[in-house]
This record gives C-alpha cells, sequence and structure tokens, in this order.
C-alpha cells in the first residue's frame, strides 16, 4: 500500500476512533444515573466486549488467523492490555467524580504523556508535531479552568492517571504493530483488560447491576470493541503520536454530547480552547512524512522490547 494511502487510511481510523470514545463519558454518566457502580460496569463491559470479540474471530473462519500470536508479542500485548486496564478503572471510577465534559478533557491529556513517553523511547518529533502538541494542551487548558464550582481534587488526580496509562499502552502496542494485525493485537489487548478490571472488581466486591443499566453499559461494549480495532489500526499506521493527538478529537464529542444531553455548559473561554483543538487537528494535513516515519520506525534495527 502506498504511503498515502497508508496514512489517509490511519488518519480515518483515528479520527473514527475518537469519535466513538467521545460518547464514553456521557454513557458513563447514564449508567451511573441507572444505579450501576463503577467497578460493575467497567467489568461487565469488557468481559462483553472481550467475549463478542472472541466469539467474531472463532465464528467466521477468516478471522481465525487473527487469533495466532507469537509469544513476545502475546507478553507485549497483555502489558498493554493491563495498562488500558488500569486507565479502565481510574477513568470510571474519576468520572464518577467530576463532570463528563471536564472529566474527557482532564483524561485527553494523554498526547503530552504519548509524546514524553515515545521521547523517552528515542522516536524524533517534529516542530509541526510539538506546536500542535502545544496547541492541544493549551486549549485543555482553557477547558478545564472550573467556573463558579471547584473541580473535585481526587477525580483530577483519576483522570489524569487514566490518561497516563491509557498513553503508556498506546507507546507500548505500536511496538507490536510493527509486526501483527491490529485485530489480533485487539483481541489480546481487551483480553488482559479483562483480567485486570475482574481481578478489580472481586476484591472490591460486586455492585448493583440495574435493568436500566444495560442499554449504557452494552453501548460501552460495542464502543469498546470497535473503538480499539480502529486505534490500533491507526496506531499501525501513523504511530502512537499521531493518533494520540487526533484522539483529542474525543474532548469535542464529549463536551457536545455533554451539554445536549446532561445539560452541562462551557464558558466563552471553554469554547476558545475547544478552537484550538479543531486548529491543532487540521495542522495534520501538513505533517511531514508520517509514511517515511512510519517505514523508518518500523525497521528492524529499532531497539525493540523483546
Amino acid at each position: 500500500m502506498p504511503a498515502s494511502q497508508r496514512q489517509r487510511k490511519g488518519i480515518r481510523a483515528a479520527l473514527l476512533s475518537a469519535l466513538i470514545l467521545g460518547t464514553t463519558p456521557v454513557l458513563g454518566k447514564q449508567a451511573y444515573a441507572a444505579g450501576m457502580d463503577a467497578y460493575s460496569l467497567t467489568a461487565l463491559r469488557t468481559l462483553i466486549a472481550a467475549a463478542a470479540m472472541w466469539l467474531a474471530y472463532l465464528a467466521v473462519k477468516s478471522n481465525r488467523k487473527y487469533i495466532y500470536i507469537y509469544p513476545a508479542g502475546l507478553l507485549i500485548s497483555f502489558a498493554a492490555g493491563g495498562l488500558n486496564g488500569l486507565s479502565s478503572l481510574l477513568y470510571y471510577n474519576g468520572l464518577t467524580r467530576v463532570d463528563a465534559g471536564v472529566g474527557q478533557m482532564l483524561y485527553s491529556l494523554y498526547p503530552l504523556f504519548v509524546v514524553v513517553i515515545r521521547r523517552l523511547d528515542g522516536q524524533r518529533v517534529s516542530n509541526l508535531t510539538k506546536a500542535r502538541l502545544l496547541l492541544a494542551i493549551s486549549a485543555v487548558a482553557l477547558l478545564v479552568q472550573p467556573g463558579s464550582g471547584q473541580i473535585d481534587v481526587v477525580g483530577v488526580i483519576l483522570m489524569l492517571g487514566a490518561g497516563l496509562c491509557y498513553a503508556w499502552h498506546l507507546a507500548v502496542s505500536q511496538r507490536v504493530l510493527y509486526e501483527m494485525p491490529p485485530q489480533t493485537v485487539a483481541l489480546y489487548v481487551l483480553t488482559a483488560m479483562t483480567v485486570v478490571v475482574w481481578a478489580a472488581f472481586l476484591i472490591h466486591g460486586p455492585g448493583d447491576v440495574t435493568v436500566a443499566g444495560l442499554p449504557p453499559m452494552l453501548a460501552l461494549a460495542a464502543v469498546t470493541v470497535f473503538s480499539r480495532l480502529l486505534m490500533f489500526l491507526g496506531v499501525k499506521q501513523l504511530g502512537s503520536i499521531q493518533t494520540a493527538l487526533l484522539g483529542v478529537t474525543e474532548i469535542l464529542v464529549a463536551v457536545g454530547l455533554a451539554i445536549f444531553s446532561l445539560g452541562e455548559q462551557l464558558a466563552l473561554r471553554q469554547w476558545l480552547g475547544a478552537g484550538l483543538l479543531v486548529l491543532s487537528l487540521l495542522m495534520i494535513a501538513f505533517e511531514p512524512g508520517l509514511g517515511r516515519q512510519f517505514r523508518k520506525n518500523a525497521q528492524p534495527a529499532e531497539k525493540p522490547l523483546y
């Protein structure tokens, strides 16, 4: 596949993943309002998502090839899944303490963490990427400024921790995606997520699972499956940094849904922040050599994690 076509495919996948993930905080709030707790919601939606993916791979003959994974790839995928599972636990517990829009804004600082992690790992970051990152962080700073109320400090820490774990999982996933298809990585990352969140669920103890909470929980399970498949496709084609920066789109979706479905409101400065986010995303059209950067990063000479 030509580099330009691969780049466009990666951008479409990363953007669609972000748009889908943007529904997460609102669906989570709806599940909480229906009486579900954070641990039950996280455990059940992850289990259903993983079971659905395994069923789809086993039932369809053409999908069975994605079940194969070499041992080192399995270990890396499980490490990424463990980080993603921890991120989910922090995220959904944080969501019980902060508004959906504010929570997603704090969580969406993860592009900053991805850049730092990849920088420490030796990946070069272009000046344009740094400028886009600065715009994105400035936008988030405007978006998260509290109005008349105060932000729950514990909720803020939980959301930032969730973003850090999510960023780390993206950086780790990029390694195994050099040699494995995104469908395979998504399957085993989601499986590892299930193990982690269920361990926490069993330690915490079962909570209430209400009939009214089932629709948003099932919707979150579907979001988990499709967003992971698309996100890993984006990481494979673009790399973890570019995928993370495109993922900031989640904020716009989350804030929009929070306004129209939950009645949350944004101040003028927060709308300015949303505009800066859009500008940061549009600047990806001018990124130099994303395809060449991918090929360079995918060479066997690059230091592996295994």
